[in-house]
């Protein structure tokens, strides 16, 4: 879920009546997926609605789940009351995790890091909370990697951005993670459209390890 401060107070309802569509489009599924490794203590940055909370496995002892805008987090903490295993629900950015240092065994980003405000400021919280040996479980849209699709997308971020809660469609997030310190394990890549009538944008599910 996006988290700039710019997002406009409409966003978060807007996305709440986004989401599902695109889940039974295919997140869904992307989202079982990315949880497979989950176990442990749990940060989820930018929870939205809680379309995660379902698939946490029974490895898990807790999640404590951060979401800064205040529809979605109603949304999520209803979520939370169903979900498999301990959810806690609470305001928060990833730039500044609630959590002490090397204390969480998996954080859990969910089409999230292209849109916080710092990307390396969140990263560098990941790093910091996750113990020697902890995990990244990613799941973004990020920058294409073809030439003129990558173009598109720089010229089309700075309008794209205001209107989509800060989303920055052309980031290239898992070389911030690699440049943040965490070794990436697994990356598949993969198009997907989000909406009927999108284009297929570039996706990536990964791990990545704190050494």
């Amino acid at each position: 879920m996006p988290e700039s401060a710019s997002r406009s107070p409409s966003f978060g309802r807007s996305f709440a009546r986004a989401g599902p569509r695109m889940d039974a489009r295919g997140a869904t599924e992307h989202r079982r997926r990315l949880l497979a490794a989950a176990h442990g203590a749990i940060v989820e940055i930018g929870a939205g609605y809680g379309a995660t909370f379902p698939f946490y496995p029974s490895a898990v002892t807790g999640v404590l789940a951060l979401e800064p805008d205040p529809t979605l987090r109603e949304l999520a903490l209803a979520a939370a009351a169903r979900a498999p295993v301990p959810v806690t629900v609470q305001d928060g950015v990833a730039e500044a995790l609630p959590a002490a240092d090397a204390s969480v065994d998996v954080v859990v980003s969910s089409l999230v890091l292209c849109s916080v405000a710092d990307q390396s400021a969140a990263l560098a919280e990941v790093v910091r909370v996750l113990r020697p040996g902890g995990l990244l479980l990613f799941y973004e849209h990020v920058r294409s990697e073809h030439r003129v699709l990558a173009a598109a997308e720089d010229l089309l971020t700075p309008l794209w951005s205001r209107m989509a809660g800060g989303c920055h469609p052309n980031r290239d997030t898992p070389a911030t993670i690699a440049a943040a310190g965490l070794t990436v394990q697994g990356l598949e890549r993969f198009g997907f459209s989000v909406l009927p009538g999108n284009p297929r944008l570039a996706h990536v599910l990964g791990v990545a390890s704190k050494p």
